[in-house]
């Protein structure tokens, strides 16, 4: 790939992005990753490996607008079309819109195509350790919905279980899992090497929100008259 047509894709991508978790610098992550991985990989197409990388969150908005939409399934609708409308051919675009089409997890939808599978390792593992954290965290808040959820009884709940949203009840659920499965050997190396840090922050986490209401409701009970 050029510059020129890199540039092309770039300049299209941020106009795209506006979701702080799914930002622009998302995009680079992720990107960054999937090169790494690449590395290990043979026979990967890196003209379709990076135009895929470059577009595969610019469904975002029209998600975040409608939850009911699939920014994978936007997106690559989106990227072929903007692809085949600046003069590149229609296979290489559908081999595009294939990648961004599968990236996000779904059983009924697996990535098939190298390119497609390296892509997605790299965006999952842009929700591993300590940047999943942050990530979620942030689309917690600009969702407005809680980091954890309190029991009738005024206990925090751990997030195992949980109904009701909330960053414990999302990390029990979906990143604490997240560590295997991947399609790529580097993938599953890299992911496990931030396994720990995740691991570490929501212990951390839990135990410096948990502890005053066990303690303090003890001693608010004993001022209470």
């Amino acid at each position: 790939m050029n510059r020129e047509t890199y540039e092309l894709m770039e300049k299209y991508m941020r106009s795209c992005m506006e979701d702080s978790a799914h930002d622009q610098e998302h995009i680079y992550r992720v990107l960054y990753n999937a090169l790494d991985i690449a590395k290990t990989e043979e026979n990967v197409n890196y003209d379709i490996l990076i135009a895929a990388c470059l577009l595969h969150d610019i469904g975002r908005k029209e998600q975040f607008e409608n939850p009911a939409l699939c920014h994978a399934k936007v997106g690559s609708d989106k990227a072929y079309c903007f692809l085949t409308e600046h003069g590149f051919a229609s296979d290489y675009a559908e081999r595009v819109r294939q990648c961004i089409r599968t990236h996000r997890y779904r059983r009924d939808m697996q990535p098939q195509s190298l390119e497609a599978r390296i892509l997605f390792d790299a965006d999952k593992l842009d929700v591993a350790g300590a940047i999943g954290m942050a990530r979620t965290l942030i689309y917690k808040g600009a969702v407005s919905e809680p980091l954890y959820s309190v029991s009738s009884g005024g206990e925090v709940l751990t997030g195992e279980n949980d109904t009701a949203p909330s960053f414990f009840q999302e990390y029990k659920y979906k990143l604490e899992k997240l560590y295997s499965h991947f399609y790529t050997g580097r993938a599953e190396e890299i992911a496990k090497d931030r396994q720990q840090s995740a691991i570490d922050f929501y212990n951390a986490l839990y135990h410096e929100v948990s502890t005053p209401y066990q303690n303090g409701r003890k001693e608010l009970e004993k001022r209470l008259k």
